[in-house]
């Protein structure tokens, strides 16, 4: 398996998983970004209030995801976009929980994806007094990024994957995770349920 992956990034609504109002995917090709997209998702029924909190720390309001297309209508364009390469996220167990939970919400069966977390890369890469996206992203040389915009945070996260291969010198997501000590866990496909674990964002 090549350096070649899909960094992504969700923000939500509110403290609901399921809330997903925004997601960027930035795609790494043989250790090279390649492709960036991202777009508003107007958040599944019973999931779609936007705290105050939340809409202050990515600034996206009610009435800017009013016309977007749900979770259900999108979902494919998120699977087209990431394709068959392995999944990363900075504490990719939030945004796992996010695709999980809005399945879920959304009555859809949640896809199955082999995921990795650039947070516990970078905790095994780096020395530093904190392993936040803005400041691992500093430590990989990607800096001044719009911080908690979904697709700025994708790409500060591929640039993290990518910086920590070339200091483990090695090109491969497989030989990456085996010089950290980590694997690649697998997001299991399930069919919808009634009940949608919270987290926050």
């Amino acid at each position: 398996m090549p350096l070649d992956f899909a960094a992504i990034d969700f923000e939500t609504a509110g403290p609901s998983a399921a809330s997903a109002c925004s997601v960027g995917v930035a795609v790494v090709e043989d250790g090279r970004v390649v492709d960036r997209v991202g777009w508003l998702i107007r958040p599944p029924a019973g999931h779609d209030v936007f705290s105050d909190w939340n809409i202050r720390i990515h600034g996206i309001t009610p009435d800017r995801v009013v016309d977007a297309a749900g979770w259900a209508e999108q979902l494919d364009d998120l699977l087209g976009a990431i394709g068959d390469r392995p999944v990363v996220a900075h504490n990719a167990r939030f945004d796992m929980g996010v695709v999980r939970a809005a399945c879920f919400a959304s009555g859809v069966r949640t896809p199955p994806l082999d995921y990795f977390c650039s947070l516990r890369v970078a905790r095994r890469t780096y020395a530093l007094t904190s392993y936040r996206l803005p400041v691992a992203a500093m430590a990989a040389g990607f800096e001044d990024f719009a911080h908690h915009d979904a697709l700025a945070d994708a790409e500060a996260c591929a640039a993290i994957v990518v910086h920590a291969a070339r200091r483990h010198e090695v090109d491969t997501v497989d030989s990456l995770l085996t010089a950290v000590g980590d694997r690649l866990t697998r997001l299991e496909p399930q069919a919808p349920q009634s009940h949608v674990p919270m987290a926050f964002a």
